[in-house]
């Protein structure tokens, strides 16, 4: 699944949003982020968090399985001499003898090998450095009402949809698995975490290039997908004047290595 990605770069640098700016205003103290730390950034995509690390003068290393994700990434990142962006696959990559300062995922440390990330996370480190994990949820908020309508339409195109699926209360989310990871490592101290909640507005359009990033919606059969499309683009325009707003859950996780044993 996490291949389907870089089969359409272009409309994923476009139609993704970033991050709340305030989440890196955060990460700087929490990870020691600042000007000239080393940065290792596992699954940068297109870039959406690699631009404001570089922006705040941290040299970064943004490893990317996707070639044509990677390609995106050089071409938005042109102007910061001191980003690297490589394309491969970070669980087989070797770690530069160098270690890192802080090592950051956002939204793609789910799609990382559970038996390799920790471990590769801490050994890439430095003592004390940083795991800043960067993780996005879709929330109950924004055009409530046309969030429990479109249900309909996942329910007759997508087989794989829970009859009566609403969307769970920011308050509700649970993501203690990351801390129990982390735990069980024995790499790293205890998890501390921020969360943003934020909404976006979209277009039609907008909402449906949104749609088609997603990796469950470009895993559908191609009818089944356009008719999913195109059933969510007609209650938006009827019923919503072509506009609609959804609301995020964003939650950075940081913890930092623990000192070697003895």
């Amino acid at each position: 699944m996490s291949r389907t990605f870089d089969e359409d770069a272009e409309l994923y640098d476009r139609a993704r949003p970033g991050y709340p700016p305030e989440l890196f205003d955060d990460l700087a103290p929490m990870a020691g982020i600042g000007p000239g730390c080393r940065v290792l950034e596992m699954g940068a995509g297109t870039g959406k968090a690699t631009l404001p690390l570089a922006e705040r003068g941290c040299r970064v290393t943004a490893v990317e399985l996707g070639a044509d994700m990677a390609a995106v990434a050089r071409r938005n990142l042109a102007g910061f001499g001191a980003v690297e962006v490589v394309t491969a696959d970070f669980e087989t990559w070797p770690l530069p003898e160098e270690p890192f300062d802080a090592v950051v995922a956002a939204t793609a440390f789910h799609w990382i090998d559970p038996v390799v990330r920790m471990v590769k996370s801490a050994d890439a480190l430095r003592p004390g450095g940083a795991l800043a994990v960067i993780g996005t949820q879709h929330v109950a908020g924004g055009s409530e009402e046309f969030f429990v309508e479109v249900q309909d339409c996942y329910e007759r195109f997508d087989p794989a949809t829970v009859p009566g699926t609403r969307l769970p209360a920011a308050a509700d989310i649970d993501t203690s698995d990351h801390a129990d990871e982390v735990a069980r490592s024995g790499r790293f101290g205890p998890v501390t975490i921020r969360r943003y909640e934020w909404d976006l507005a979209y277009t039609t359009a907008g909402y449906l290039d949104v749609l088609r990033t997603y990796s469950g919606h470009r895993a559908l059969p191609p009818q089944a997908r356009e008719g999913l499309l195109g059933c969510i683009a007609a209650l938006i325009d009827r019923r919503y004047d072509g506009r609609i707003t959804k609301r995020y859950l964003t939650e950075l996780r940081v913890s930092r290595t623990l000192p070697a044993p003895g």
